[in-house]
């Protein structure tokens, strides 16, 4: 297990306590929490080590996709106050995340993971998703991946 992520996480958790910036505290303790709850799930497949960075990746992928879908909703709701938090989150979050996939990047590493793993049909796509996900955790919206992957094997 690399520590890289979470000396970030921790150096970046400090230097907000530093600066009094408590929104941005309260987005690395949650952070921090969720790593720790998935530490804990971990030990039941025996990694006592904690996760890989990789997981943490997919992890925050989803704190984002959680946030994005609260701010629509607020949104529809006309809660701007609750939208402008949830962005705030979303920023904190995607800082410790490698930069995101272009829709031109993601059909490119489609095509070449469906000609890696040999794909030919709509039936190879868990295939193909499962070595996405290893490959570009973090960096690839996989919601639009899979509509991509589908378009290439249809």
């Amino acid at each position: 297990m690399s520590d890289g992520l979470r000396a970030q996480i921790t150096q970046a958790m400090k230097d907000a306590m530093k600066s009094g910036d408590k929104p941005r505290l309260s987005t690395i303790r949650l952070m921090q929490s969720a790593i720790k709850d998935k530490d804990i799930a971990s030990r039941t497949d025996g990694r006592n080590d904690g996760v890989a960075d990789a997981d943490l990746l997919e992890l925050f992928s989803k704190m984002v996709k959680q946030r994005r879908e609260s701010a629509d909703m607020y949104e529809k709701g006309g809660r701007a106050d609750l939208v402008a938090s949830e962005k705030a989150e979303i920023a904190v979050l995607e800082e410790f995340m490698p930069k995101q996939m272009s829709d031109a990047e993601t059909k490119a590493a489609v095509e070449a993971v469906v000609a890696e793993v040999g794909a030919t049909s709509v039936k190879d796509m868990g295939k193909v998703m499962a070595a996405l996900k290893t490959k570009y955790a973090g960096q690839m919206d996989f919601g639009k991946a899979g509509a991509v992957v589908k378009a290439a094997l249809g």
